[in-house]
């Protein structure tokens, strides 16, 4: 790790020790000042005092997670799924946040059409982004494990997502989540693709851990798995990114049931090493 490497935390990462507020703190304590809060997160403690809290400690927001999830069986659900995201908009431009993250969904009811099913979250994310525009806040497609294709997110490779870009404009990218793209035998070639068309918005890190227990909820701390994060990391620079690396790790069983200060030296000592 490089001297100036920023750490983001995205605080899925806590979220069963610490609320948005003493997770800003514990930030502050490791000396980490950018975090990425989900829109729960942000609820619970309310919009206003997150936005208050953020100015009061010069905190960068790399990301608020998220919206998407717009694939419905009927137009009535549709609408209401972009509405959802015209709010996750105003809320990450509250915030400030560098982007707003999209999980965009999987295939509606009993669907078995998949390229429907992608028609529709370009739909989707096209009926938002005046707003966006207007807001001046960037939409960043998170591509998902294929293991998610069905319930959590179509699109499944970075250039799945970039195609999307290319249709509907500058104001879309892509977060890079390595847990969910480094097995793609195209990643270097897709990242490349990204930096010429400047669409890389957010950099997310953990590991890949075998055996992995449960597919949601057991990531690994970096280097505890055998995701090659340096080379990754190396690709998305040369592709003209530098942002800070966000570490957002979902772990029942084992980070979230640890003390939040611990994680973050735990995470500090990690992207010092092998990151």
């Amino acid at each position: 790790m490089s001297q100036d490497t920023v750490i983001s935390l995205n605080l899925a990462t806590t979220r069963q020790v610490w609320g948005f507020a003493e997770a800003v703190d514990g930030c502050l304590r490791a000396g980490i000042t950018a975090i990425s809060p989900w829109r729960d997160q942000i609820a619970a403690i309310g919009l206003n005092e997150a936005a208050r809290i953020v100015k009061a400690n010069n905190i960068q927001v790399t990301g608020v997670c998220r919206g998407g999830m717009f694939p419905a069986e009927t137009a009535a659900g549709r609408q209401l799924q972009i509405d959802d995201n015209l709010r996750a908009i105003d809320e990450a431009a509250a915030l400030n946040a560098d982007c707003l993250v999209l999980v965009v969904g999987g295939l509606p009811g009993s669907s078995k059409d998949i390229v429907g099913t992608r028609q529709m979250v370009s739909d989707g994310i096209a009926a938002m982004l005046p707003h966006a525009r207007a807001s001046g806040v960037k939409i960043a497609i998170e591509p998902l494990h294929p293991m998610y294709a069905a319930d959590r997110a179509c699109v499944n490779t970075i250039d799945q997502a970039l195609d999307i870009c290319e249709n509907l404009g500058e104001t879309v990218g892509v977060a890079i989540d390595v847990y969910h793209v480094w097995w793609d035998p195209y990643l270097a070639r897709a990242i490349a693709r990204a930096g010429r068309m400047n669409r890389i918005f957010a950099h997310h890190i953990c590991d890949w851990l075998v055996p992995t227990r449960d597919m949601l909820l057991d990531r690994g701390m970096m280097g505890d798995g055998v995701i090659d994060l340096k080379g990754i990391r190396r690709m998305i620079e040369d592709a003209g990114f530098h942002g800070p690396q966000e570490v957002e790790i979902f772990s029942q069983d084992n980070w979230w049931k640890r003390p939040g200060d611990e994680v973050l030296q735990v995470i500090k000592d990690r992207v010092a090493t092998v990151c």
